[in-house]
Formats: structure tokens, C-alpha cells, sequence
């Protein structure tokens, strides 16, 4: 079944520091496909996306919100959060049978979620 979300483009000021974040956070790698684009690393049928520079996008807290799946390191990726220049909205909370959340901003000021179940 092809996926309803095929791709993301997160908007951010500072490509290093943005980097940083989700690498760490999400733990994973990303790499600068070109100048102003760094990829999510993925698998050819997995949902992917890329930060991205732009005069035009803005990073964000009002708008869609992207969940992040953290598998099953929900609190360990909580506690990196403000190591690398995020903040915390929401802490870890239950939600009902989609399992567990954090909500946080990350360090561009785009708010996300960090998801577990």
C-alpha cells in the first residue's frame, strides 16, 4: 500500500545546528544532498524528508505537526532535546492507544512530535 505522505520539507536557519538536532535526537543520519538541502537517511519505501534553507520558509510552532517515530526511545530522545538546542512543549504523555508522545520545538523553532508506541 503506497503511503498518503510521501515526503517532508522542514524549514530551518541553521543547516549545522538542524543537523545536529535531528541527528542526534531521532538517531539517524542525514546528508547534504546539495548546497541548502540535507536528506533523512531512508529506505527506498519508507517516508522521508529533508531540511531545508530558504528565504521564503520560515521555521514554525503554528502549523502541521510531524510525528517523528523515536522506536521506543521516547524519553532518551526527551532528555537530548534540549542538548541540542530544542525545547520542551510537552513532555512524554499517553495517547490512548496510539501509544506515547512528546511535543517539542526543535532547535530552528518548528515544532514536532517525538512518537513511540
Amino acid at each position: 500500500m503506497a503511503h498518503k505522505i510521501n515526503w517532508f520539507d522542514i524549514p530551518v536557519t541553521d543547516m549545522e545546528r538542524a543537523v545536529g538536532f535531528y541527528t542526534n535526537v531521532l538517531d539517524l543520519g542525514i546528508a547534504e544532498e546539495f548546497p541548502g538541502v540535507s536528506v533523512f537517511s531512508h529506505e527506498e519505501d519508507e517516508v522521508a524528508g529533508c531540511l531545508f534553507t530558504s528565504e521564503d520558509a520560515k521555521p514554525s510552532t503554528n502549523g502541521i505537526l510531524v510525528y517523528f517515530n523515536v522506536d521506543g526511545r521516547l524519553q532518551e530522545a526527551v532528555d537530548m532535546v534540549e542538548d541540542f538546542g530544542g525545547n520542551i512543549e510537552q513532555g512524554a504523555h499517553e495517547i490512548g492507544n496510539f501509544g506515547q508522545r512528546a511535543l517539542v520545538i526543535d532547535s530552528e523553532g518548528n515544532r514536532i512530535a517525538l512518537h513511540s508506541v
